[in-house]
This record gives C-alpha cells, structure tokens and sequence, in this order.
C-alpha cells in the first residue's frame, strides 16, 4: 500500500466528472482502493475520492471503523464504485463540511438528508443502502467530487465559509 498525494483546490482534476470503472478486479483497481484507504487514514479523513489522488474513476471510499471523536455517528466502511445516488423525501439540511482537497476551510453546505445509493463494492458485487442524517453527508460530498464538483459549489451563503481557526474563534467568543 502507499500513500498517495491528495491534490486540491485549484487543481483542474479535481473538476472534471469521472469515468465508470471497467474492470473492477483488476490489479490496479484493487491497489488503488488500498492505497485510498491508507491515504484516507494518513490525512484523518472520513471520506475520499479518486479524482482526489489524480484518478479519474468512479471509486469512492468512506467511513472509518473507530469512532472519529468529533460527536459524529459512526459510518461504515464502504468502496462504492460507479454510485447512483438519489435523495429521499424532501427534507434539506445545512451542516458544516470540510475537505481534504480544500485544508484549512470548513462550509456551510446544505444537503439531502436521506439518501439512497447504489453501484459496486471492492469485489465489483452490487451494493444498495439508504442512509441519512451525517452518514447522508459523507456519501453525497463523495459524490460531488465524481462529477467534478467541490462542497463551495454547493454553497448558499459563502458567509458561512472560512478559515477552521476563524471559525473556532468566532463559535469561542458567542
């Protein structure tokens, strides 16, 4: 396994809608899904996507199997590879997020609740979960990032966007 170098912000890959992975049990596929999982790991992230490591497929990796400490859920954890994603009910919610492409900034990001996905796993078999509240929020930021979209782009009130450190204070001082 290796670490891989996250890219960020700024960085046109990060941009671009991913292609549908092919060959799911191949070398490579595999290798890259280990290598997201330690790279995930290494940057105390709780997602990660492979346009984020310079790959231009459809793989995501999610969840972590300890808790994060941060008040958070837990959320499984899940390769899901060439997704479909659809919104259940209509309920919206706003919440902070933040980014391994994007350190140092948090936002405001409004999203779907509920959620339900679908595509393959590590082995290529077909997976289906509906899932909501923060474990909702991770799969559709992961998402995003396959079609070539940033959490900022998704944003309603860029007031609400900033500096991790700025934002601590500000929540410190109310």
């Amino acid at each position: 396994m290796a670490i891989r170098n996250i890219i960020k912000m700024g960085d046109p890959r990060l941009l671009a809608a991913c292609a549908p992975v092919q060959n799911v049990r191949s070398q490579e596929i595999q290798q890259l899904i280990r290598d997201m999982w330690e790279t995930m790991a290494a940057a105390g992230g709780i997602g990660l996507a492979a346009p984020q490591v310079a790959v231009n497929l459809q793989i995501m990796v999610f969840g972590s199997a300890q808790s994060s400490g941060s008040g958070r859920p837990q959320v499984p954890p899940t390769v899901l590879i060439n997704p479909k994603l659809a919104p259940v009910g209509t309920q919206i919610e706003s919440d902070w997020e933040g980014c391994l492409s994007i350190p140092g900034l948090r936002g405001k990001v409004p999203r779907w609740h509920a959620v339900h996905f679908s595509g393959l796993n590590a082995l290529g078999e077909p997976i289906a979960h509906t899932v909501e509240g923060f474990h909702a929020r991770v799969v559709q930021h992961e998402y995003d990032h396959l079609q070539g979209v940033l959490y900022p782009m998704q944003m309603k009130d860029l007031s609400q966007f900033g500096f991790n450190e700025e934002l601590l204070a500000q929540q410190q001082q109310a």
